[in-house]
């Protein structure tokens, strides 16, 4: 249908390049010249704020081909084909944001991608600064007036890019340019995840983006040095262990004026022979120990620098935020100090005033007042205002009449009617019938092994095992009823989230059509999970799944939507989830799970052989492979959470040590449903202590902290 807020800027363009090759001229400037030429046209979206007189610009880019690149004689001829193959490739850079890239024509792609927004964003930047500053421009000023935010390592060009604008177009010195690169952009760290650390081929950027590779090498340059002055060429074993922690260029040759810095002298003279000689005119043997330690010293001091040849050369873009941002930031408390103490632990030892926490925020806008409109007018009722929408402090109000047995009653209908919007929701999209009158038990988010979908589904699969085991008075007695809601998608190319995917959805078909269980328990895996699709869960939800690995989920932003509902957490000390349990209440959060620093204690365990699992995990895993939800075959499946190393083995993710503890917290969960006023008063509690996971403060924060932007007060 099209999107009637989007205006096309065909007045805004800015010519992006690929391949080519860089020229010296000869004053010692550098011209990037030849290879691929495409046009970034502007799209314009305005972003009204609420309640303000302010509306300001999202500005978007599209791709087509530059006008003298259309190959007017072949299309003359009749080879349209021909002529329209640059057009195509051009507008392919648009197609599918974040092709898979398992192909190098889909690794090509991406970098086409991330480098034509890095490009496009920056230029049109420059362009409203030039024209705001008049003439002469003053580039000193530049970090003043433009803050420019990596939201991960997917925009890390705009660094080598802006110092590219700065040096060739603009004429600025090196240092110049990397001293406002340097004060300009600031990194937002969301993942401590290996693949999620961008690492790019050093071939595949040469060929790509030639003058940026140069501009790389001189940042690597500039961080080696530095590293040199910091630490010192004395201990070379130490120098080699940073540089191969903290380069940006990886398993890359060091500069030759580098090399010359580590080469030392030789120290032994004729001088110094002739007065060895001197001292005694008999010549001794050394003694075993003597040899021994000068044997050990020699191997200390043989220190390579040399690149491993079987190793690829590749460019580290998280190495190159760090260095050429002014600050470094993780998005949750338990997150910034992973980032502090192990991603770049070796960056905060050399800059420790770069490294900073914003945790992140949800606009209230959206996640209570939008989507949420029967809550929204109990909270404003209660608080005695709708201000809570701009400042969410006021929600904290809501604890003082957390007993109200008014309030609760109040609160109940609202849940069951966002309930009923959810069943509906469900039975259009999947056919299947759940009752509302269950609890609404809901994980939805990206499919990801750390997130632990696994761990959720065996838990279900454990609970209907048990149910089967018993007549059905004992298990009405013994368990809630309960809807377990699915939602998220897997990577193009991530055949282990797609498995989980496959099982949940087999699961569901088999529980959901058991005659013997009825209502008790119901799996469904919602299609196509989007943001629409969270805002009717989302409401309706009365129970959330937030259980990642301790130590891999940097924030999670969905917990904070679901606490802002009334939704009640079960999850474990990871993200955002600590900070959320200590505003809403130790008492208001399930918890569960091993912490963060004992992580790598057992998957050390686990390589040694030592672990022993669970007897109820391991009669999951029996179960499963029986057959019993159908003949697809789930031997990889269950075999990536057995054997002790090994890729895709060893359960990396620890699904097996936290079974027990996540089967029996789910056994509190149910105790707890029991008591409805308990549960009330619980979710009550988790909407009041939610106000401090505004975007709002976020946005305050960063401002303050990051951008040291000064709060203005408008008449």
């Amino acid at each position: 249908m099209g999107n009637p807020w989007e205006i096309v800027r065909n007045d805004v363009s800015y010519s992006v390049k690929f391949y080519g090759e860089v020229i010296s001229k000869p004053d010692g400037s550098k011209e990037w010249t030849g290879g691929e030429n495409i046009t970034a046209v502007a799209y314009d979206v305005p972003i009204p704020g609420y309640k303000t007189k302010t509306t300001i610009n999202l500005r978007l880019w599209s791709t087509k081909v530059a006008p003298n690149e259309f190959d007017l004689r072949a299309y003359n001829d009749g080879d349209h084909a021909k002529a329209c193959a640059a057009l195509k490739n051009a507008e392919k850079i648009c197609y599918i944001l974040y092709p898979g890239d398992e192909s190098i024509e889909g690794k090509i792609l991406r970098l086409k991608q991330q480098y034509t927004l890095c490009s496009a964003s920056l230029q049109d930047i420059i362009a409203h600064f030039e024209k705001r500053s008049g003439k002469p421009v003053n580039w000193e000023k530049f970090p003043e007036k433009v803050a420019v935010q990596m939201n991960d390592t997917h925009p890390t060009l705009c660094i080598p890019e802006l110092i590219r604008i700065l040096i060739d177009l603009k004429g600025l010195s090196w240092k110049e340019s990397w001293d406002i690169t340097q004060r300009t952009v600031a990194y937002t760290n969301h993942t401590v995840l290996p693949e999620a650390l961008e690492k790019w081929s050093l071939d595949l950027l040469q060929e790509l983006l030639p003058r940026h590779v140069e501009i790389i090498r001189m940042i690597d340059e500039e961080l080696i040095r530095t590293i040199i002055a910091e630490y010192g060429t004395e201990n070379l074993n130490l120098l080699q262990h940073k540089l191969k922690q903290m380069r940006i260029l990886d398993n890359i040759e060091l500069p030759d004026s580098v090399l010359e810095l580590l080469v030392k002298p030789e120290e032994s003279s004729a001088v110094d022979s002739i007065e060895e000689v001197e001292v005694s005119d008999e010549e001794t043997e050394p003694t075993d120990e003597e040899q021994s330690e000068e044997q050990e010293t020699k191997a200390k001091d043989v220190v390579t620098f040399e690149p491993d040849p079987n190793l690829p050369k590749t460019v580290r873009m998280a190495n190159l935020c760090v260095v050429g941002g002014s600050a470094v930031n993780g998005v949750a408390e338990i997150h910034s100090e992973i980032v502090k103490n192990e991603v770049f632990n070796e960056f905060y030892k050399m800059w420790p005033e770069k490294f900073q926490n914003k945790t992140n925020g949800v606009t209230p806008r959206r996640w209570i007042r939008f989507c949420n409109p029967v809550l929204s007018e109990i909270i404003t009722k209660w608080t005695g205002t709708d201000d809570w929408v701009l400042n969410t402090e006021k929600l904290s109000t809501l604890a003082k009449f957390s007993d109200n047995e008014d309030l609760q009653s109040e609160w109940r209908e609202a849940k069951r009617i966002n309930k009923i919007k959810v069943a509906d929701f469900i039975k259009e999209k999947t056919g299947y019938i759940v009752n509302p009158d269950a609890m609404f038990d809901v994980q939805v988010k990206r499919m990801h092994e750390y997130k632990r979908q696994l761990l959720n589904i065996m838990g279900i699969v454990y609970r209907y095992k048990k149910m089967k085991e018993m007549s059905p008075e004992e298990r009405k007695a013994r368990y809630v009823p309960r809807v377990c809601i699915f939602g998220g998608k897997a990577f193009a190319t991530y055949v282990q989230a797609k498995r989980i995917v496959k099982f949940i959805t087999d699961v569901g078909t088999t529980v959901n059509h058991d005659a013997d269980i009825g209502d008790l328990l119901k799996v469904v895996f919602v299609p196509d999970y989007n943001v629409s699709v969270a805002e009717v869960l989302i409401p309706g939800s009365e129970l959330s799944q937030h259980i990642s690995t301790a130590g891999m989920e940097a924030s999670g932003t969905s917990n904070m939507k679901f606490a802002m509902n009334g939704c009640i957490l079960i999850g474990t000390l990871d993200g955002a989830n600590v900070e959320i349990r200590q505003e809403v209440g130790e008492d208001n959060f399930f918890l569960f799970g091993a912490e963060a620093h004992e992580i790598a204690g057992l998957r050390k365990e686990r390589a040694e052989g030592k672990f022993i699992p669970d007897p109820r995990f391991e009669e999951v895993k029996a179960f499963v492979r029986n057959g019993v939800f159908g003949h697809y075959n789930y031997e990889e499946l269950m075999g990536s959470l057995e054997g002790n190393e090994g890729y895709g083995r060893a359960d990396y993710f620890l699904v097996g040590k936290d079974f027990p503890s996540y089967v029996e917290c789910q056994e509190k969960v149910d105790e707890a449903y029991k008591d409805q006023k308990r549960w009330t008063k619980m979710s009550i509690l988790n909407t009041a202590g939610s106000y401090k996971f505004s975007s709002d403060r976020t946005i305050r924060e960063y401002a303050r902290d990051i951008w040291r932007i000064q709060p203005v007060v408008l008449p």
